[in-house]
């Protein structure tokens, strides 16, 4: 048995790391964009005025210019939206202007339980004002059959500068499926944008894994990005209470879950680069900053936090964290998505009407911060 011994990290709490100074004037200002919605998952932009999202229940809405379409673009049927499952990933093509594909990840039910299922659909910015339907057609199955539970689902999607799109899942709550190769259960999946299995994936030709596998050893992951410049992969993780991680992921590793967590090692086990205590932050995203309206922001990691309902900005340059900062603290309830517009603005949901959170009337919500 491998032997499992304590670790110190740096940075190791954000109790330890201070928060935005309630008397200090940030750089910008809180716009909201769009009320009364039903837990915004994850939201892309296909166009400068134009985003989709996904409500949690079921459905994927258009956002055009600030205003939300009166109906759904897409109202999935065959869904299973119990507690905390439903629609959830979206991402866009890297060539998404020539071919128009979005992807979806969803969650449904079979004989065997839930599962994770992500599709494909092209985008047709013209028939926004036709009938629900008219604006994604074409529909192909990427990849399904995806362990899945009520509240350790993934269902995070991006392609990474290698126009390969990752996949992360959840250990379904069997934490054992997140070390077994023959399971897609607690992994980054990398896929070819038709569901293919990239040649160079770490696994392919080996008859007791899975060829879709990138890295596994995760517990539930909903959060990751690839940083400018050297396109590290980032992913913020799930942790049992008290140790929610930011990890670097690299082709082939295995990262723990269930054998190590907290503060705990074991030798071929990848530490965390960033692992956080008490109370636990519940982080739902991550991505990196790029854009020129906050230049004292470029290159930081932002994670939406559920639990600490704050925006987590982690300071990284490489593999060195430099600083963390909370920001919006306790200010708009659980914050889900955080993404960058096209003109730079920084996008982040809110996800109050969850059986944990405290709805309030005008949530959820679509906000954003400009400078101000």
């Amino acid at each position: 048995m491998k032997k499992i011994v304590p670790i110190c990290i740096a940075l190791a709490s954000l109790l330890t790391t201070p928060a935005l100074a309630q008397t200090e004037k940030p750089p910008f200002r809180v716009e909201v964009v769009a009320r009364n919605l039903q837990v915004v998952w994850s939201i892309v932009f296909p166009a400068k005025d134009i985003a989709l999202l996904t409500e949690r229940p079921g459905t994927v809405r258009a956002l055009v210019k600030g205003q939300v379409l009166s109906e759904p673009l897409l109202t999935l049927t065959d869904i299973d939206a119990t507690y905390k499952l439903g629609a959830m990933g979206l991402a866009l093509h890297p060539q998404f202007t020539k071919n128009h594909w979005v992807y979806l990840a969803y969650s449904y039910k079979d004989a065997d339980g839930p599962k994770v299922r992500v599709v494909r659909y092209k985008f047709d910015e013209k028939a926004l004002s036709q009938p629900v339907g008219a604006a994604l057609t074409d529909r192909i199955t990427i990849i399904e059959n995806i362990p899945a539970f009520t509240n350790h689902a993934g269902c995070r999607l991006r392609f990474g500068p290698d126009k390969k799109l990752y996949i992360t899942t959840g250990d379904a709550n069997v934490p054992e499926l997140a070390q077994k190769l023959d399971s897609l259960a607690g992994k980054m999946l990398r896929l070819n944008d038709d569901g293919s299995i990239p040649k160079d994936n770490p696994f392919v030709g080996r008859q007791d894994a899975r060829p879709e596998i990138w890295t596994y050893g995760h517990r539930n992951s909903q959060g990751f990005d690839f940083q400018p410049g050297t396109n590290l992969l980032f992913e913020s993780e799930h942790g049992p209470t008290g140790g929610d991680e930011i990890n670097i992921l690299e082709k082939g590793k295995n990262y723990g879950w269930p054998i190590v967590h907290h503060e705990q090692f074991v030798g071929g086990m990848e530490p965390p680069l960033l692992l956080y205590g008490l109370p636990s932050h519940g982080p739902g995203s991550g991505s990196f900053y790029k854009g020129k309206l906050f230049p004292q922001y470029r290159g930081d990691f932002f994670v939406g936090c559920l639990r600490t309902e704050c925006i987590l900005r982690v300071n990284v340059r490489g593999r060195k964290v430099i600083s963390q900062e909370r920001l919006l603290e306790r200010q708009y309830g659980r914050i889900r998505e955080v993404v960058e517009a096209p003109d730079g603005s920084i996008y982040f949901t809110t996800s109050m009407m969850e059986s944990d959170g405290r709805p309030r009337p005008e949530y959820d919500q679509i906000l954003r911060l400009v400078p101000g």
